[in-house]
């Protein structure tokens, strides 16, 4: 008997909290091993939920749904603190380019998938490949950008792109999900239909639900967004922590309102969480965004486990070369087909960019999450559906997470940033000024060793200093050493 055999993962199992502790702390040493080798942490939570699964150490876990529920739940946190941390004023130049890429992209990423399985490998996937609608729906289901994905490794690598890149990808990953799963929805539910329907009505339903999920969508991100940045602004809790929990039930509120109102949640809460991050006074910004961090980090380590919990690589022996074969498709051919056709009208994005956004066609969790649509749906040929796309979702993160900073070097588009600025928990309005840490040199003390001898213009001033571990409150004949670290202010005086 395999050692996890034993047990099963269920909601009221009595052994959940033992097996989730066990899970996520080897999840998180593989991270030092992802760090110490570029490979991308989601690719290793999934491995590793695979290891663990049915067809490895032997722990079972096959409820759909509820991996469904799980994935969308940790999309909802991924998604709205991807929206905290984007900056308005950089994403609005890349605007247009980045909903395009999530729209129209979307959509001719599809429909040159479909018609590439449909014309080459019909024979080779199964019974979804008996159909051109169900090659559609196989396409459709892995047509976005992840965008867990996308922020994990961007964010995560600290990668700095030129041209504006960063922030247009992550605009793309984080508002091209309601095409994708308006998609995958109207095909799941005409392919599982007893009726005939005409392509003329499909095409009709499908352009009313996909209007319906963008407008209602984004209208609900903006009422909620600007609605709790007007609330933030005037409420004053008692606790950082609190404003934290208080700004999360707000995006879960966006999410919940959009989808009984049949608009797209996702893309209401990522609006909303934009605005809130950009337009809200938010108090002690720094211990929110961190608490969101920490959030993300446990969603994404959840939602991938629980993903690769999943699979059974037993049954993905027949299905694996033409899952390679749609992957270096989609790679190769339709993403940069269809980046370059939405980035036509676009003259200032030079080829060279062009190419690295072709790149980053990111696969990982949504694309998985949307194959589950089909298997709770009962469509015949959806076990093919889900493992074609996992394989997928493993040859992307591999291929293309693992190279994408090297690409963009390769590309010229990458480039180092001054060094984060430490500031060790203080913040100062911006009106105030800016707020920096400097590192002492041994050259800066050859007029003298006291924060008097260093002659700092009126504009400068030093709020405090840390040195080792200790932190010291400054004064005139404090005698500095090198290597001490010099927290100051840089901003107007009245002298």
């Amino acid at each position: 008997m395999l050692p996890l055999s034993i047990f099963s993962v269920n909601l009221l199992s009595d052994h959940l909290l033992l097996i989730a502790s066990i899970l996520v702390f080897f999840a998180i040493l593989t991270t030092k091993v992802g760090n110490k080798f570029g490979t991308p942490s989601l690719l290793l939570f999934l491995i590793l939920g695979m290891v663990v699964g049915a067809d490895g150490i032997g722990l079972k876990f096959q409820d759909y749904e509820i991996a469904e529920s799980i994935g969308h739940f940790a999309m909802t946190v991924i998604l709205f603190s991807g929206g905290l941390e984007t900056s308005l004023k950089d994403v609005k130049p890349v605007m247009k380019q980045g909903v395009l890429l999530s729209t129209l992209g979307v959509f001719l990423t599809v429909v040159l998938t479909g018609l590439f399985i449909w014309l080459v490998l019909p024979g080779m996937i199964g019974s979804i490949g008996s159909t051109i609608l169900g090659c559609f729906l196989l396409s459709a289901v892995m047509s976005s950008t992840d965008s867990a994905s996308v922020f994990s490794i961007l964010r995560g690598k600290k990668m700095h792109l030129r041209e504006n890149l960063g922030p247009m990808l992550e605009l793309e990953s984080g508002s091209n999900d309601p095409m994708a799963y308006v998609l995958t929805i109207i095909l799941v539910q005409v392919l599982s239909s007893t009726k005939a329907v005409g392509m003329g009505a499909m095409a009709l339903t499908g352009i009313w639900v996909l209007f319906l999920q963008m407008v209602v969508g984004f209208a609900v991100g903006m009422l909620v967004g600007y609605g709790a940045t007007y609330l933030l602004n005037k409420v004053n809790l008692s606790s950082s922590s609190l404003y934290s929990v208080l700004i999360l039930s707000i995006g879960f509120f966006a999410n919940g309102i959009a989808s009984v109102l049949d608009g797209n949640g996702l893309l209401s809460l990522y609006i909303a969480a934009i605005i809130i991050g950009n337009k809200a006074e938010l108090r002690r910004k720094n211990y929110i965004l961190s608490f969101f961090d920490g959030m993300t980090w446990l969603m994404q380590l959840l939602m991938f486990l629980v993903l690769g919990l999943l699979a059974r690589p037993s049954q993905m022996g027949g299905i694996i070369l033409p899952a390679l074969i749609i992957g270096v498709f989609m790679m190769l051919v339709a993403r940069p087909a269809s980046v370059f056709l939405c980035l036509l009208p676009f003259k200032g994005i030079s080829v060279r960019a062009k190419l690295l956004v072709s790149w980053v066609g990111l696969k990982g969790a949504g694309p998985i999450l949307f194959a589950l649509c089909p298997v709770v749906a009962g469509i015949e040929g959806s076990t093919e559906i889900f493992n074609i796309v996992f394989c997928i979702t493993l040859f992307s993160l591999m291929v293309q997470g693992m190279s994408l900073s090297k690409a963009a070097d390769f590309l010229k588009l990458s480039y180092d940033e001054d060094p984060e600025v430490e500031t060790f928990g203080m913040e100062i309005p911006e009106e105030m000024g800016m707020l920096r840490d400097h590192t002492l040199s041994e050259g800066e003390l050859v007029d003298g060793e006291t924060l008097r001898d260093l002659n700092l213009p009126h504009e400068i001033r030093v709020v405090m200093v840390k040195r080792d571990d200790k932190f010291l409150v400054p004064h005139g004949s404090m005698v500095l050493q090198k290597g001490d670290h010099l927290i100051i202010v840089m901003g107007e005086t009245d002298d």
